[in-house]
């Protein structure tokens, strides 16, 4: 069995175990999987249709809706409030992050309508397994991903890739840091259905 010395190669093997559970046998990562580590790989392995990917596809959509719809639907309102004052406040600051509001609002819109399709037809879908009427629902849930990563491009740009300024106050560095969290979230709320619940599906 072959150690892992460092934490970027610890994560690469975690990852590695996960898609590909035999893996195991031959990289010794540190500590157990965590019990999302444990539910990727479940649902990547399982046969579909089969008790096990029944349960875990149930149980990663669960995870889905409370960390990250939830989270979302708490956490955008309060950036966008941040980066009103913001803005009003250092209006005259060149630095000033202008239009980063408004920026913030079109993506909480397009992500709340986004996340009410998954809720109201393609996870009650895939929960009543019916697998052959996905394609066209996850493809065009899936470019929709494509329009959030160009939204979440635009967001670095105007946040200086969240980088607020050395003298900045407690409400732009908070700011700064919460765009850093929704860009973290939303990009790994899109990687778990990209990558591992979606293809399941297809």
């Amino acid at each position: 069995m072959i150690p892992i010395p460092t934490p970027g190669l610890d994560l690469w093997a975690r990852e590695l175990v996960k898609r590909s559970p035999e893996a195991s046998d031959i990289f010794r990562v540190r500590g157990p999987l965590t019990k999302l580590e444990k539910l990727e790989r479940d649902l990547t392995a399982a046969t579909r249709g089969g008790k096990t990917a029944e349960r875990a596809a149930g149980e990663l959509i669960d995870h889905i809706l409370e960390r990250f719809h939830e989270t979302h639907r708490r956490e955008f309102p309060e950036a966008i409030e941040l980066a009103r004052t913001v803005e009003r406040v250092h209006a005259g600051d060149p630095e000033c992050p202008r239009g980063l509001a408004d920026h913030l609002a079109v993506m909480a819109d397009d992500l709340e309508g986004h996340q009410l399709k998954e809720e109201n037809i393609l996870f009650p879908t895939m929960l009543a397994g019916s697998c052959g009427v996905l394609k066209f629902p996850i493809s065009r849930m899936m470019a929709e991903h494509d329009d959030v990563y160009e939204q979440l491009d635009r967001l670095a740009a105007l946040t200086r890739d969240f980088t607020p300024p050395q003298d900045a106050c407690k409400t732009w560095r908070a700011l700064s840091q919460a765009c850093r969290k929704l860009d973290r979230d939303l990009r790994e709320h899109m990687r778990l259905e990209n990558d591992v619940l979606f293809p399941h599906f297809l």
